[in-house]
């Protein structure tokens, strides 16, 4: 059922009716040939001269959406949009219509038109008594009819904004409108495809080949989460999606690439707040015969490359945090940082000394968590907070890493690293573990953690043992959170506002 419509959307319906009438179609099908956009009319006519004397510049195509007008009798200024920027018009009546019919003026431009219409515009370059760089209009064509408003957002002369479209959930379900009227918006978008295809370049320099894994998956691998579950109709199974590619990348690994990377669109169907939304996007790299260690490295170099190629500098400013991407990043162990937080060898620990130890800091405990997850929450809540300055978090426990070779020091703990900044994840990387016998009793153990209720146990993956079994030489993989990195690069605190149209509570129509 449709909505109930305003007086303003009535008097659009009427004006595009009118249009009609006048023999003017609102939506055109033919295409219409800009040759400027707003950004190239500014670049080439740079050095146009004053209106005195001066002679029309070359004919000028133009098109976007008519953002203000000042209608001034038998002459008008107005604003055009396009995806570059914003234009001055002027507009002339006598001009546009040079015989004896001024009905294009007088009914279309100053009754018919509606600020948010589409509109094509050619003429020439001038600049007006101000030294304004004008487009003076010759022609005037129709090219989309607006039939809602858009919000009308107004800035004072002391720079305060009036009637913002501000509201955080008509932004994220309107997203169509939040780019129009609310400056920066775009901007944040634009960086994040700067950002992508940075990290692409880095990565395909480094001679790692792209690849496309599976998003429904018989078996929800890769990570410890939970996953959406859907039915495969023809095979009659149920299906997930991807919550990880790791376990693909990796067979890819056994099949001979050396180094494949995928930017993956994942889903886990688990809380949302300002870090975490059910769909996210992350990037996978694996690389045989190398080890943590050497992803350290890597990742540095890859995110100073990325903040570079994004804001032209390897620094930005998040929560009032200044972040340095440039120096080396610091590295610290998990379980020597929880030594200096609590006192405490966690290592030493059994899981009812965890238990205790955790809910003595807030912590709280439920019978489903083992000592990795206890670790980890003890972890997330006295030290992670603290991580601003880019840092690498190394020697997890291997209760909290079923995918990951164990430590070749100390068998107790992995050889996996975690990068922080401002106090939450952005990275996740293993030595990889390629000892089939031993993964395959790292997912039984997971097994047990699912018979006692945690959601995010993994599952065995008996195709992914076999293939281990043909063997997969010495590697190193890494997943990097892009949407919080985004976050990061453009100073956005919530990844709603990085992701262009994140989940919401569905819409409710009259």
């Amino acid at each position: 059922m449709s909505h109930a419509l305003s007086d303003q959307e009535v008097a659009r319906r009427e004006a595009l009716n009118k249009l009609r009438e006048l023999g003017i179609e609102p939506f055109p099908a033919a295409a219409f040939p800009v040759t400027h956009t707003a950004a190239a009319f500014e670049k080439d006519f740079a050095d146009a001269g004053s209106a005195e004397g001066e002679q029309p510049a070359a004919d000028v195509v133009m098109a976007g959406r008519l953002m203000s007008v000042r209608i001034m009798g038998k002459a008008s200024f107005a604003v055009l949009r396009d995806h570059t920027g914003d234009q001055q018009v002027y507009i002339a009546r006598d001009e546009i219509c040079p015989g004896e019919d001024k009905t294009l003026y007088n009914e279309v431009f100053k009754k018919l038109l509606h600020l948010g219409d589409f509109i094509g515009l050619r003429g020439f370059a001038f600049r007006t008594r101000t030294g304004e760089l004008t487009l003076h209009v010759k022609e005037l064509t129709v090219l989309a009819k607006s039939l809602r408003p858009l919000p009308v957002v107004k800035t004072d002369d002391e720079g305060n904004v009036h009637d913002a479209f501000a509201d955080p959930e008509l932004r994220h379900r309107m997203r169509y409108v939040d780019l129009v009227v609310n400056a920066g918006v775009k901007e944040t978008f634009l960086k994040r495809t700067r950002a992508v295809s940075a990290m692409r370049r880095y990565l395909d320099d480094a001679g790692y080949v792209e690849v496309d894994t599976p998003v429904l998956q018989a078996i929800p691998g890769g990570a410890a989460a939970k996953p959406f579950v859907t039915h495969h109709n023809a095979l009659d199974v149920p299906y997930y999606l991807r919550i990880a590619n790791e376990l693909y990348l990796k067979r890819l690994i056994v099949g001979g690439f050396h180094g494949v990377y995928e930017f993956s669109r994942n889903f886990r169907n688990e809380g949302m707040d300002r870090t975490h939304n059910p769909e996210f996007t992350v990037m996978e790299l694996y690389v045989a015969y190398q080890d943590y260690h050497w992803m350290m490295d890597f990742i540095e170099g890859l995110f100073r490359h990325v903040a570079t190629a994004t804001n032209g500098t390897p620094t930005c400013t998040f929560q009032g945090n200044h972040i340095d991407f440039g120096p080396a990043f610091q590295r610290i162990t998990m379980v020597g940082s929880l030594l200096e937080k609590t006192g405490k060898d966690v290592l030493a620990l059994d899981e009812r000394e965890l238990g205790e130890l955790c809910k003595q800091h807030g912590v709280e405990v439920t019978s489903a968590m083992g000592k990795g997850k206890l670790i980890d929450e003890l972890f997330s809540e006295l030290v992670q907070p603290e991580l601003i300055q880019p840092t690498f978090v190394m020697d997890f426990p291997v209760e909290m890493s079923p995918l990951c070779k164990k430590h070749r020091e100390d068998p107790r703990l992995t050889e996996r690293f975690e990068l922080f900044v401002n106090g939450f994840e952005v990275a996740n990387a293993y030595s990889e573990l390629n000892d089939p016998i031993d993964q395959r009793e790292r997912f039984e153990d997971q097994l047990k953690l699912q018979a006692r209720g945690d959601e995010e146990a993994m599952y065995i993956d008996q195709d992914f043992l076999r293939a281990l079994e043909y063997g997969m030489p010495p590697t190193s993989g890494v997943g990097i959170g892009v949407d919080r990195t985004i976050m990061l690069l453009t100073g956005n605190t919530t990844i709603q506002e990085v992701l262009l149209f994140p989940q919401m509570r569905p819409e409710k129509f009259d």
